[in-house]
């Protein structure tokens, strides 16, 4: 395995005893919270594998709140989290499952605000580094460790050249881009990880692309 750079091998600066099972946990949890726009009414927070076995003794679950609460890794706040939670008004609910998946450090985070709706699967690779593997039945892979958009849009001809125009005009380099959609012709999902941040106005100018629908950033 290549690491990228030392942080990859001795872990972030965490509260915690494992970088894997909460610093890792945390930063899945604030990517959801991210992707979400704001503190959500209630959290199903499934657990499996690893995850499932021991998330109470390596602190997931105050990790994946605290991410909710958009606490970072360092904040001494993460222990207290669960309390934290119930005063703001954010319902937690944990679940652990039997279901093998291709990680052992995997989560299912479901976070419900009204209508307001978001599913993410998300898993903890190691020294505090992630992956979230699904959003709302998409699959994909985002880091988190980049700034990045998340493109929703119809699956018509010209949209992918459209929008990566607008990038290229704006001289935004791409480091990672992946498509995927639910059928052919239905909804469609890009996401696009860059190396500089997107200011205002080109989120703007992409958003009134004809067919796409939402365009989510990342926090850079």
């Amino acid at each position: 395995m290549k690491y990228r750079s030392a942080f990859d091998i001795i872990g972030p600066v965490m509260i915690g005893p494992s970088s894997s099972h909460t610093a890792g946990a945390a930063r899945i949890g604030r990517v959801a919270r991210t992707l979400f726009g704001k503190l959500p009414k209630k959290a199903v927070i499934s657990l499996y594998g690893s995850f499932a076995k021991t998330y109470k003794g390596h602190g997931t679950d105050f990790a994946i709140v605290a991410g909710l609460l958009d606490f970072d890794t360092f904040d001494e706040r993460m222990p207290k989290s669960l309390e934290i939670a119930k005063e703001m008004g954010l319902e937690v609910e944990f679940r652990t499952e039997e279901a093998v998946t291709d990680h052992p450090n995997t989560v299912k985070i479901n976070l419900v605000d009204g209508e307001t709706k978001l599913e993410i699967v998300g898993i903890s690779i190691g020294g505090g580094t992630i992956e979230i593997t699904e959003l709302n039945s998409f699959p994909l892979k985002l880091s988190g460790e980049h700034p990045a958009i998340l493109v929703v849009h119809q699956d018509r001809f010209g949209i992918i050249s459209s929008v990566t125009g607008i990038l290229s005009k704006y001289q935004i380099n791409i480091g990672h881009m992946e498509v995927s959609r639910l059928d052919k012709g239905e909804m469609a999902l890009m996401v696009i990880e860059v190396d500089q941040k997107i200011e205002d106005s080109i989120i703007e100018e992409l958003q009134n692309i004809p067919s796409v629908s939402q365009i989510i950033r990342m926090a850079e």
